[in-house]
């Protein structure tokens, strides 16, 4: 009747539903593909691995396989190439959330502050950020790697969440240049840092906190 609505429940949606656990398939999918240290897992492995038939698993692998995602050599399957062209994307999208707050970093510290991530057992800065007022600073080229295990930056990337927030050093990467960098938590499979190098002596005191404070403005712009 006019004016009279319904209190019938709405119905569901079971082909939203379907495809929202495709999709968690298809990447249970890719992820065991990813986890396989040594040999390609075969298509009986990734059926164990996901919890599903051998049937499933060759049907979950038609759309990666068709985005160059896996590729398959026989019954193995491997990670494809697409995942390149997918990795090539991460490094700008960081430089872009990461950058608002390098720039203010920079600016309150007076030295220049980057953004570093682990890439094997290298450093590499992908974001920096040099300071406008100072009369002269530090080049720091984006792209730069080194040894996780020299410089703050590198360092920083190690620290425990139960240990220390900042890591400083002194004449680590380049004669004379001081360094204060911490980690990037809560980003899931991200291993970063952020620190901030200069000619001139830090107080850690003064800069840690707010090193430590940039890494979670970043952390929280990437999540």
């Amino acid at each position: 009747m006019p004016g009279i609505r319904s209190s019938a429940p709405r119905p569901s949606n079971p082909a939203g539903k379907e495809s929202s656990l495709t999709l968690d398939r298809g990447l249970a999918l890719l992820q065991a593909v990813a986890d396989a240290d040594t040999e390609a897992p075969t298509i009986s492995d990734l059926a164990m691995a996901i919890g599903a038939s051998r049937a499933a698993v060759y049907r979950l692998l038609v759309p990666l396989q068709t985005r160059g995602l896996v590729r398959r050599e026989g019954s193995r399957v491997r990670l494809g190439l697409g995942l390149l062209q997918l990795a090539a994307k991460v490094a700008p999208q960081l430089r872009v959330a990461a950058l608002p707050a390098l720039r203010e970093l920079a600016e309150g510290v007076g030295a220049t502050a980057h953004l570093t991530v682990a890439d094997g057992d290298e450093a590499q800065a992908v974001a920096v950020v040099e300071p406008s007022w100072t009369a002269y600073h530090v080049a720091y080229r984006v792209g730069t790697r080194h040894a996780l295990h020299k410089g703050a930056a590198g360092k920083a990337i190690g620290l425990r969440n139960e240990g220390p927030q900042w890591v400083t050093t002194v004449g680590e990467l380049q004669p004379s240049a001081h360094g204060v960098a911490a980690p990037v938590r809560g980003v899931p499979g991200l291993r970063a840092s952020v620190g901030v190098v200069t000619f001139e002596p830090l107080d850690p005191d003064l800069v840690g906190p707010r090193v430590v404070a940039a890494a979670a403005a970043i952390a929280m712009a990437l999540r």
